[in-house]
């Protein structure tokens, strides 16, 4: 799969508070749950209260974003059991905050595919959300402007008095195999990797576990939302993860949220820290590069399961 590339780019949204504004422990859920609402608020048509049986529902850019479709499939052809949405959510740094009229609050989100297509209206939705408010006591804020950010640096596409987006480029191209026989992999954001429907601490995950989610998350969104099928034999990529050891520190966080839909407090977590990942690594390449982006495990939507690789570790000569 040398040189793959997915339609796939990381924005930087900053704001300034207008009225104080506070977030929870883990603001993932909280800007998903608003951003949801905006965005239905701005682009539903119908009124209905549920997308499914909407004469627009393969076609509205809410669900396309936010709520994806299961892909209509052939009889007797494998229905994806979690339909993945294009974008990932990735909140300010882990710890309650409180912002002050005139302060900087900054998150970014990751838009894959179709989503790109949808940035203005995306863009749109986030200002009205954050106008109505947004944490305890509904704290708003107005948007100072959208920044690109990846390997070339940062560039500014958006600001309110421009008024338009300005062109930019959304590829993002795999690196060539940099040749190394450990790569270290930091687990930002709770991971939150099951087996067997049962969460795997850190005493129970093993890097076949990390990999195979991995695999599975990555495949999924590029061939629903980059339409773009990775050839690849999954079943002997699952034989070969088994050869794979890990070593590091890796410890359980756990967080609670508020689901408005469920209408109940629920304590999540998964695992976060260092795994340097040894072994056979290469076949896997693309899916840790890739990764980087579009997250692992539960919850991705909404930040969990996000990582960084040191890929400029010492070359190994014999690979």
């Amino acid at each position: 799969m040398n040189g793959f590339s997915l339609q796939m780019a990381r924005y930087r949204f900053e704001w300034e508070v207008q009225t104080t504004l506070r977030l929870p422990e883990y603001a993932g859920s909280a800007l998903r749950g608003v951003f949801g609402s905006a965005l239905r608020n701005v682009v539903c048509m119908t009124g209905q209260t549920e997308c499914p049986g909407c004469g627009l529902w393969r076609t509205c850019p809410y669900p396309l974003v936010f709520e994806t479709p299961p892909p209509v499939v052939a009889e007797g052809v494998k229905v994806m059991e979690v339909t993945p949405n294009p974008y990932v959510i990735e909140p300010p740094a882990w710890g309650e905050k409180e912002y002050h009229s005139g302060e900087t609050l900054v998150w970014h989100m990751v838009l894959v595919g179709k989503a790109l297509a949808q940035l203005a209206l995306i863009i749109l939705a986030w200002q009205r959300a954050l106008a109505r408010g947004v944490g305890p006591g509904n704290g708003t804020a107005s948007l100072r402007r959208v920044v690109l950010v990846d390997d070339n640096g940062e560039t500014e596409i958006f600001t309110p008095e421009a008024g338009v987006i300005r062109d930019h480029e959304t590829l993002v191209t795999i690196p060539p195999w940099p040749k190394v026989s450990a790569l270290p992999v930091t687990l930002l954001t709770p991971t939150r990797i099951q087996r067997d429907g049962s969460p795997l601490g850190p005493a129970r995950l093993t890097p076949r576990d990390l990999l195979v989610s991995l695999m599975r998350r990555v495949s999924q969104v590029a061939q629903l939302h980059g339409e773009q099928i990775m050839q690849e034999n999954y079943a002997e990529l699952a034989k070969q993860a088994e050869k794979v050891d890990a070593k590091g520190c890796l410890i359980w966080r756990d967080w609670t949220r508020r689901s408005a839909r469920q209408k109940q407090t629920m304590t999540l977590g998964g695992v976060v820290g260092t795994w340097t990942l040894i072994g056979p690594l290469e076949p896997f390449w693309n899916f840790l590069y890739l990764g980087q982006w579009l997250h692992l495990g539960k919850n991705a939507t909404f930040g969990l399961g996000g990582y960084l690789i040191d890929s400029k570790q010492k070359r190994d000569e014999k690979s």
